[in-house]
């Protein structure tokens, strides 16, 4: 059984995948099992991750488009590791990530780290500075931003359960962290620069409107509060997240 199991869901990837393979395989850290569920791509990145013979690494493949969500959660139900961590099929792991994080997991007897990432472009070039893992993480500040990227934590499956993710609606990696930290009291900062996260540039400026409609609805039909109080986190993520992403907002009006 792996130590370390990495959840990907992939869907028409086949632009980026090669570079996060790379950045797997390249890993310190050797003991992981990497399951990736294709959910239902229609260009070539089932026959790239094909490609690749290394028996840590587990394909799924999914019948119909479902979604980001569903296709992680096909992976979590297959995943044999005790620490959870997560990749997404365009993202980037430095060569410590997995060595550093868990060791900072072990060493401290934590249930969830998170580390700092590299804001860039497609091509994997810095355009922000670096978001800084410098805050310890409860449900309470969670609700108000999202300070945990799925690219860049990891928590212990055997003290905490694997927590699935919701299927429906979207922002799907918040409600799994909320309901995460409804578990346990905290997640802990690793304050060093290991993973880099692509922007593209449609998914952070072109859809930030129908965001916040969707993060009103993760308050009132996932976490069950009132409309008032759904409304005022609400303003307060779209406060926090109009900061986290400003410099990048105007970048893209420049070029625009």
């Amino acid at each position: 059984m792996p130590e370390v199991s990495i959840i990907t869901p992939c869907h028409n990837a086949s632009k980026f995948i090669r570079e996060t393979f790379r950045s797997v395989l390249e890993q310190t850290f050797e003991d992981w099992e990497w399951v990736i569920t294709d959910d239902f791509s229609t260009d070539k990145s089932v026959e790239i991750i094909q490609s690749y013979k290394d028996p840590r690494i587990k394909l799924f493949i999914s019948g119909e488009n479902k979604g980001a969500g569903n296709a992680r959660n096909i992976s979590l139900k297959n995943a044999t590791g005790r620490y959870i961590t997560f990749l997404d099929a365009d993202d980037f792991w430095e060569p410590n990530f997995l060595e550093e994080i868990l060791f900072f997991v072990k060493s401290e007897n934590m249930e969830l780290a998170y580390t700092s990432y590299a804001r860039c472009d497609e091509q994997l070039i810095p355009v922000l500075d670096d978001f800084q893992a410098d805050k310890i993480v409860t449900f309470g500040n969670l609700l108000k931003t999202c300070r945990l990227s799925l690219l860049s934590s990891m928590y212990d499956s055997e003290r905490v359960g694997k927590e699935f993710f919701p299927v429906e609606g979207k922002r799907e990696d918040h409600v799994m962290w909320l309901n995460l930290l409804k578990k346990i009291p905290k997640g802990y900062p690793l304050k060093k620069t290991l993973a880099k996260y692509r922007m593209h540039r449609e998914s952070v400026s072109r859809k930030k409107y129908q965001m916040v409609t969707d993060q009103y609805l993760v308050y009132r039909d996932h976490m069950r509060f009132s409309t008032l109080k759904s409304l005022y986190l609400t303003a307060n993520w779209a406060f926090n997240g109009f900061k986290k992403y400003s410099g990048f907002l105007k970048l893209e009006h420049l070029r625009n």
